[in-house]
């Protein structure tokens, strides 16, 4: 008796909605849920699957927002996130309201005072996105960067500790060639009194669906840690702690960045120059159905026209 099949329900419906959604390929989800309207076949259901899954797919694969008559761009991250739906563009000091499902900015307006950082971090935080935006000129075609301030905002001197989110995303979406990808990054810097701590998470995704579905999906984590020059200013009482200048900061970390990231693309070229050699191999199983180990080192010796032409007694 064959066993009675389990009708799924709603809720797991929803999930296994949000699951296709949020695991789109970069610059795909919106073909994905045109799909899973067709397939769930339920208004309710396709609103609160996409209205729950769109939002984290838009802050994880920080995707960028044209603003209304196109007056600049805005990166959707966890970081520049003031509300459910609302992102602060420290850049123009604006605030954008976007809305998540239709991936569009809905309205636009000056950020208040208290929405943004004191005079002294807004010093340091403009000298880095001017260093970081000229290296992703340089090193991104058609990339977009923006620096967030996301601890310490309020900082009003040399002692306090403040802290930065470096976001960096680059996307090449080609879906008429059947190819689209991306490039995430981001960097915490952490200012102390005496240190500067980095730690970046590096991202790279492809998906190349021409007659087949192959997807990359690499990522990496970095750490360093450089001390300030510091420089101490003699006062009656006791020395007090300078930290460099906001424009020195700046270049330092946009090298150190620099490094990291031509260090992991670089990587990344030598993996794939092996992939034929290392990669393929590994796919492959260790014993054919001959039990006889595969003769890389020559493969010549093997054609496969040669031997139909051998069983069919052709070509003689």
């Amino acid at each position: 008796m064959a066993e009675e099949e389990c009708e799924l329900s709603d809720e797991q419906k929803k999930e296994i909605a949000k699951w296709f959604l949020y695991n789109a390929p970069s610059g795909e989800i919106q073909y994905i849920a045109k799909d899973l309207r067709s397939v769930l076949n339920d208004d309710k259901l396709y609103d609160e699957a996409t209205s729950e899954a769109f939002p984290l797919y838009n802050k994880s694969h920080l995707i960028c927002l044209e603003l209304p008559c196109r007056s600049g761009d805005v990166l959707i991250t966890p970081y520049n996130e003031l509300e459910e739906n609302q992102f602060i563009e420290p850049r123009t000091a604006q605030i954008v309201t976007i809305d998540h499902v239709k991936q569009a900015c809905t309205e636009v307006r000056p950020a208040a005072d208290e929405e943004l950082a004191s005079p002294y971090v807004e010093e340091f935080r403009c000298a880095l996105d001017a260093e970081i935006l000229k290296y992703v000129e340089e090193a991104y075609p058609k990339g977009v960067c923006s620096v967030y301030c996301v601890d310490g905002k309020d900082a009003e001197g040399s002692g306090c500790n403040f802290e930065f989110a470096v976001v960096i995303a680059a996307a090449r979406n080609s879906p008429k060639n059947f190819c689209n990808g991306s490039w995430r990054s981001v960097w915490n810097i952490k200012f102390k009194e005496d240190a500067l701590e980095i730690k970046g998470k590096l991202q790279v995704d492809a998906h190349y669906f021409e007659e087949g579905n192959v997807q990359l999906d690499a990522e990496q984590e970095c750490q360093d840690g450089t001390i300030f020059q510091l420089h101490l200013a003699k006062c009656l009482t006791s020395p007090k702690i300078l930290l460099q200048a906001p424009d020195d900061c700046a270049i330092s970390i946009a090298n150190i960045i620099r490094h990291h990231e031509a260090e992991y693309l670089k990587s990344l070229e030598t993996s794939y120059s092996n992939l034929s050699d290392k990669t393929f191999k590994d796919l492959r199983r260790k014993l054919p159905v001959t039990r006889t180990l595969f003769p890389w080192h020559n493969t010549l010796q093997f054609s496969l026209t040669r031997d139909i032409q051998k069983e069919l007694g052709i070509g003689k």
